[in-house]
């Protein structure tokens, strides 16, 4: 059905129209048809929001019954008494968790599009922490402004009795690092439904990632693996074979093939809660702990200092990196230890460059969701004009 009949003597075949589609669908991209893929994305955020209002209204006495809720909480959380200042603390600590979720979400969704907010966020929020620590011989920051800000306490003879550790500064910002590992996990859901599903189905996969699981596992010929081949090989035993704790030892570690591990187990139909439960505590406290220690340890004060000597020696740009280097953590000294009501104007190199990096990433993010809802849009064109035929 999807494919034309081949040409010539049959020893060259034309390709099937869902490859023609799928050549067609790539190139609708912002930087080579900007009209089209503006246009398209808009029509496929309309379309998804006319499915969003239908499924509302499809499950209306749901939605009713979570908004009798929501007004009850809300009219408890308005109500005066001595209960408002547990909830303001808990009404703080909660947005705080949800926000290290969504970030930990973005970072793992998209199979590897995501925006890498581990190294945008969570990872400076640790290293400023581990830093702040150092230098102010304390752990005890003045909330607020923490976590938004770091400032040290204001308390006498700190200095002398306060000891700061490695494991101390871990358990500063666990509850962060839990919540973001948390929501890695959540975003390695997608891949898993989306090859549950396709294998359920029996339907042509249009994902790319899963296509190449797909060519993979059905590889037939003598062709020599390659390295990326034999990553993916021993994962896929690991997982099928091992089962849970194949699935866990692959999350507790930095793994750039991860998403293939969540597209085996929906492919194998791996239950759910085997994959969810393994990718969780394998991503949110074993990996977390060990991404926590090894930034933690590179940003702790002997590391430092330690980098800081060796940066003179690097030819040509060594001595000036230095020198602003030298001059960022100077600055980053004097904000810990400013008055709340003074002002230091924030404008070093290095932080300008740290910003037009991150918004640089941001935007590509952005730019990356118009070209994917253009192309989800595309794709809904060619299934119905499949069904039309």
């Amino acid at each position: 059905e999807y494919y034309i009949k081949p040409s010539g003597r049959g020893l060259i075949t034309s390709p099937s129209i869902g490859t023609l589609n799928r050549l067609e669908r790539q190139k609708i991209v912002l930087w080579k048809r900007p009209f089209q893929t503006i246009h398209y994305a808009v029509r496929e955020m309309l379309q998804l929001l006319a499915e969003f209002i239908i499924y509302l209204w499809q499950h209306k006495a749901h939605i009713l019954f979570v908004l009798l809720l929501c007004a009850v909480g809300t009219y408890i959380c308005h109500i005066p008494g001595i209960h408002q200042k547990y909830i303001h603390i808990w009404k703080i600590k909660l947005l705080r968790c949800f926000y290290w979720i969504g970030l930990g979400i973005l970072s793992s969704i998209g199979l590897g599009t995501g925006l890498h907010t581990f190294i945008l966020y969570l990872g400076p929020h640790i290293a400023s922490v581990t830093m702040a620590a150092y230098e102010c011989n304390s752990l005890d920051f003045p909330e607020p402004p923490y976590p938004d800000s770091i400032l040290c306490p204001n308390v006498e003879g700190i200095m002398e009795t306060a000891i700061v550790t490695v494991w101390s500064i871990m358990s500063k910002v666990r509850i962060e690092a839990l919540m973001w590992g948390a929501g890695t996990a959540l975003g390695e859901l997608p891949p898993y439904f989306m090859a549950k599903a396709a294998r359920i189905s029996g339907e042509e996969p249009d994902d790319e990632e899963y296509r190449e699981f797909l060519a993979y596992i059905n590889r037939h010929g003598p062709k020599a693996p390659t390295f990326t081949d034999k990553c993916k090989e021993v994962m896929e035993k690991a997982v099928t074979r091992l089962g849970f704790l194949g699935i866990l030892s692959f999350a507790s570690i930095p793994n750039p093939f991860f998403d293939l591990a969540g597209i085996t187990c929906g492919h194998f139909l791996v239950p759910f809660w085997k994959f969810f439960l393994a990718t969780l505590i394998g991503k949110a406290i074993f990996k977390m702990h060990l991404q926590m220690f090894f930034v933690v340890l590179a940003f702790s004060e002997n590391t430092v200092e330690h980098l800081i000597v060796h940066l003179k020696r690097i030819p040509v740009f060594g001595v000036r990196f230095h020198q602003k280097l030298m001059e960022y953590l100077a600055f980053q000294k004097i904000k810990l230890h400013k008055n709340g009501s003074s002002h230091i104007e924030d404008s070093t190199m290095l932080q300008k460059c740290a910003s037009f990096m991150v918004t640089s990433m941001i935007i590509w993010f952005l730019l990356s969701i118009i070209n994917s809802l253009a192309q989800n849009w595309h794709k809904r064109l060619c299934n119905a004009k499949k069904k039309t035929h």
